[in-house]
């Protein structure tokens, strides 16, 4: 199963290690609790979209790029499902999920 929380945490803890900020810093920036802004990078807990407006801006990084980086990765992690088919582009009765898990 795909964790929205988890992938958005990655992609936070990247950003802030990228910049060689600490998560005190980061945390006092956005005026959200270190221990808060902590779960959320280990994927414990997800923000609501003002917290994670105020975590991007201490980060000085725009949400869609966060965003954008999150369902990048988010797709290559979720299972895609194919549908076998049959003669002649019709699904057959034995059609089968084909789980890739990429």
């Amino acid at each position: 199963m795909v964790l929205l929380r988890a992938h958005l945490g990655e992609a936070l803890r990247r950003a802030r290690q990228e910049q060689g900020r600490t998560l005190r810093q980061v945390s006092a920036d956005a005026a959200v609790s270190l221990g808060y802004l902590s779960e959320v990078e280990r994927g414990q807990k997800e923000p609501s979209s003002e917290l994670l407006s105020a975590i991007c801006m201490a980060l000085d990084l725009p949400l869609s790029r966060v965003l954008t980086e999150v369902a990048q990765s988010v797709l290559v992690a979720e299972p895609t499902r194919l549908t076998v088919v049959g003669v002649g582009g019709v699904a057959s009765n034995a059609a089968k999920d084909i789980v890739d898990a990429a």
